[in-house]
């Protein structure tokens, strides 16, 4: 089994934190911003020495491609992102543009011999921190997303720039006929943190990914009547926001009961007049559930059509913000991804993300999988992310030999 360089590794770590750096440990780099364009800079600086052949597509997907020995034949890619969300760590998206750079070199330097071509990409605006929405790139390229509606995403930080602009202005505009071509592509394999406590706290060195969750995510809107505080008695009152607490308790009660595996959350609430002195007229709140199993998914669905159309006394009405399928990926290449792990005697489990990445949008075009790696106390999107050099080694290795496996096919 070949073994990359955790002291390279840990180069390319140390150096790409400096672009964005926030001087708290995290990062702030915005897709095609300054930072951004710096990041995508040493990239291709880094792709160069080794030799790689560079295109950018209509989108500013950036290929890296290192030839094989034989001519013809399709490209094995691996990849992510390197733009961050807001304060954000310098793991997420950017590890696996590293560990995808790393598995190169040592490719060229150990002379490895492959047959088909290696091909690092950065696919642009994963994030969608600066641009909506999230995995803005990856989805025109696979047509989940209309390119035009894209180009006209106004920057959320700045409001005065399209992301048609940015893209204009970042000397990273290619192509269109240099995208990924599924006719090209023997598969794409991508290296990303776990985003969450499970590795960690079972003692596992790599997540083998079967997969992406399907999720639901549905608005509640709950009508009562806009009432003086201190004159109200409490038997009168239609308080919206009592009603909507009692109902995120009846979620949350019907859903624990549902399979362990699924994840909901309550993350946005809003409250109106949101004054203290006045009882709420209406209040929204969003309920975002994961799972792998559609049947469990529908679970859920059911707990919430059967919240009554009136609850204390105030109007109920929901609907669905947005959803997702979930998304399988390949089984031959997530066996070769648990074989490369057995036989470099890493301890792994099988698992599936509930992030979105863009390997889910590309598993519809080419054989797809990914490797995960432990995320220290699960953090994520945040200054604290963290995952030592010796585990993203251990996952730099496994991405090395599941391609060098793909390269036998």
């Amino acid at each position: 089994m070949y073994q990359t360089s955790q002291e390279r590794l840990q180069d390319k770590i140390t150096t790409f934190s400096k672009f964005g750096d926030t001087g708290r440990g995290g990062i702030t780099r915005f897709s095609l911003s300054p930072e951004a364009l710096a990041a995508r800079a040493e990239f291709c600086a880094r792709c160069k020495a080794l030799g790689m052949e560079l295109v950018t597509d209509d989108m500013a997907n950036i290929y890296a491609t290192l030839p094989g020995s034989e001519e013809g034949l399709p490209a094995i890619v691996s990849g992510s992102h390197c733009d961050s969300v807001r304060q954000g760590g310098n793991y997420d998206g950017i590890l696996g543009v590293l560990t995808a750079l790393e598995a190169a070199e040592t490719i060229v330097t150990e002379h490895i011999p492959h047959r088909h071509p290696v091909t690092c990409v950065i696919w642009t605006n994963e994030e969608g921190a600066r641009f909506e929405p999230a995995m803005m790139s990856s989805g025109v390229i696979t047509g989940k997303f209309d390119k035009a509606a894209m180009l006209a995403s106004v920057a959320k930080d700045t409001g005065d720039i399209t992301f048609g602009e940015a893209l204009e202005a970042s000397g990273y505009k290619g192509d269109e006929a240099n995208r990924l071509d599924p006719a090209k592509t023997l598969g794409l394999v991508e290296l990303h943190i776990e985003q969450g406590p499970v590795l960690e706290a079972e003692g596992c060195d790599i997540g083998v990914v079967e997969g992406v969750c399907g999720m639901i995510n549905y608005e509640f809107t709950f009508l009562g009547q806009a009432d003086h505080a201190g004159t109200t008695p409490m038997k009168y009152r239609k308080d919206a926001l009592y009603a909507a607490a009692k109902t995120i308790q009846y979620l949350h009660d019907e859903l624990d009961k549902l399979d362990s595996k699924l994840v909901y959350t309550t993350g946005k609430i809003s409250c109106h007049p949101n004054i203290h002195t006045i009882i709420p007229d209406e209040v929204r709140f969003t309920l975002d559930a994961r799972h792998q199993d559609p049947a469990v998914l529908e679970q859920v669905l059911a707990a919430i059509n059967a919240i009554p159309p009136e609850v204390e006394k105030c109007q109920v009405s929901c609907a669905e913000a947005w959803s997702r399928k979930t998304v399988a990926y390949y089984g031959p290449y997530i066996d070769l991804v648990e074989k490369s792990a057995n036989a470099l005697g890493y301890s792994n489990k099988r698992m599936y993300s509930g992030p979105g990445h863009d390997a889910q949008f590309l598993a519809d075009l080419v054989p797809t999988t990914m490797i995960f790696v432990p995320s220290v106390h699960g953090h994520s999107h945040c200054e604290k992310e963290f995952t030592p050099v010796e585990a993203c080694t251990k996952g730099c290795n496994v991405l090395l030999n599941t391609i060098l496996e793909i390269d036998k096919l």
